[in-house]
């Protein structure tokens, strides 16, 4: 791609249906050729057995890479939810409960052993049926959720109970009791990783769970709980039920016998758990949203080149299909053209293509209905009178999948629907500023709050800039969400009630309990 200016392409429809063929990939990895020769199957995981749905109807899942169907998944509805629910329940308090967190660790770490034993399969269905690019799946999901599982488990045994001050005629005690059945409703972006998140704290703290992936992407995370039932870990403590959010989501989190609901994905349906629970038995609510997410570029960074990659790798990684992607970035006036040019170059490493292919850097949207919606928010950036400085087209359409390019836009307004919606997709909003108290207020112009960045050379500058934006994680001099250690979620619509990852995840699917016993 050119770093100079260009016209903006007239936009293609994303209507067209989609023609039914693979892409044409001149180098095929191992991955690819399993993914051709994979039997993959779409059934319910309830009680430790792969398990039809009790209607008997199936959905298709969609590779969207090409258009075409992978696979019939069990479409299950609430009595299929009714049986999953009671299969935790009963498993929570069978041999689950009967499991000691020495005991718990063990079986979590032969669970991340043979989820890195079978790592090519499920990068291989991960990039199949996201549209992700296999080195991503392969080195990025598949490593992060082997390693999330292996730290919650190295965690278990770890955390303790607390005896408070009483006199000597008292035992006072404060301990942690597993909250007992967790629903965890999963997104498409990241079905693997997002799973770990939330099956790493909710096993290792004792609980069962019920998890219903997105309907566009239910494969990995049936075939991790089949990798749990092989490695040991009780029937009925992972389940899973495929299905639509408003059949087998909305009846998990209206179940009675749910203690908990986990859920990641958009605040729109975020808001509807929050309801169910209010609707039902107030259960406890976990939610991961939206973001709109700043990259702050003040004027005295001093190393464009590094910044030009972070930015790259925040807005193009997964093709900007991710919560915490950095999809506004808020630089000063008198570093924006440079950056800009670096920014452009980088692009060219951005290889658009088959997600099978190991030199795609950005796979395809994960569905027609979501590249329209993408290629909707590029239209109204040319609308709004944005400048289109790279990309804004669908791309690949001969190969039968929803594939657009990388997109930047400069002179974005602020309130304009570039610059306050979340696009989901590889297009960078550029805004610019004079001072840096500017630059604060345009990063928190936003209702969202998940995550931001924050570029400067100087020290304070960095502190203050961290302290004053209203975001659950941000970064300076780096794109990033942290570690395992690190907790993640957000604040305003961007999240509500807890975090993923590290020790607090743990405490978010415990109950507090006093113990106060008398000895006089």
């Amino acid at each position: 791609m050119s770093a100079a200016r260009k016209k903006p392409a007239k936009k293609k429809s994303p209507k067209k249906k989609p023609a039914k063929k693979r892409p044409n990939a001149k180098k095929r990895s191992a991955a690819a050729e399993l993914g051709i020769s994979l039997d993959l199957i779409g059934n319910a995981v309830i009680g430790g057995r792969p398990t039809a749905a009790k209607s008997g109807e199936t959905f298709p899942t969609i590779n969207p890479a090409t258009g075409e169907e992978l696979a019939q998944v069990a479409r299950c509805l609430s009595v299929d939810v009714d049986a999953a629910v009671a299969a935790a329940r009963s498993a929570f308090h069978g041999p689950w409960a009967q499991t000691s967190p020495a005991e718990r660790k063990r079986l979590m770490l032969r669970f991340a052993s043979l989820i890195e034993a079978n790592a090519t399969e499920l990068a291989t269905i991960e990039t199949l049926e996201g549209g992700k690019p296999i080195d991503d799946t392969a080195n990025i999901d598949v490593a992060e959720t082997i390693n999330v599982i292996r730290w919650h488990a190295e965690a278990a045994d770890k955390i303790n109970d607390e005896i408070t001050p009483t006199g000597p005629d008292i035992v006072s005690m404060v301990v942690r009791e597993p909250i007992g059945v967790v629903g965890c409703v999963l997104p498409w972006n990241f079905p693997l990783m997002m799973a770990a998140w939330k099956l790493g704290p909710i096993l290792a703290t004792g609980n069962t769970c019920v998890l219903k992936p997105a309907e566009q992407t239910s494969l990995t995370t049936i075939r991790l709980a089949q990798l749990a039932v092989e490695a040991g870990i009780p029937d009925g403590v992972v389940n899973v039920v495929p299905g639509f959010g408003n059949e087998a989501g909305e009846a998990l989190g209206r179940h009675m016998d749910v203690d908990a609901v986990a859920f990641t994905g958009s605040t729109v349906t975020g808001r509807r758990f929050l309801h169910y629970a209010a609707d039902s038995n107030l259960k406890r609510v976990l939610l991961e949203c939206g973001g709109k997410n700043p990259s702050v570029v003040m004027h005295d960074a001093d190393d464009l080149d590094a910044i030009a990659d972070h930015l790259a790798t925040s807005i193009f990684w997964n093709g900007g299909q991710n919560c915490s992607s950095n999809s506004r970035l808020i630089v000063h006036r008198s570093r924006k053209q440079e950056l800009l040019d670096l920014l452009v170059e980088r692009s060219r490493a951005w290889v658009v293509g088959d997600p099978l292919d190991p030199a795609t850097r950005i796979g395809a949207m994960i569905s027609p209905d979501h590249l329209a919606k993408v290629l909707g928010n590029i239209e109204a950036g040319h609308r709004d009178g944005a400048n289109c400085v790279l990309g804004g087209r669908q791309v690949l359409t001969e190969s039968g999948g929803s594939f657009v390019e990388p997109t930047v836009f400069d002179g974005v307004e602020p309130g304009t629907q570039l610059a306050t919606e979340e696009v989901f997709g590889p297009v960078l909003s550029v805004l610019e500023f004079d001072q840096p108290e500017q630059a604060i207020s345009l990063a928190n112009d936003t209702p969202y709050g998940l995550a931001a960045s924050v570029f400067t050379s100087d020290l304070r500058t960095a502190h203050l800039a961290a302290r004053a934006i209203n975001a659950g994680t941000v970064t300076v001099n780096t794109y990033g969400e942290g570690d395992a250690t690190t907790p993640f979620g957000g604040f305003g619509l961007s999240g509500f009630g807890g975090r993923d990852k590290s020790l607090h995840a743990h405490h978010q699917y415990t109950e507090l309990k006093t113990v106060w016993i008398d000895l006089s």
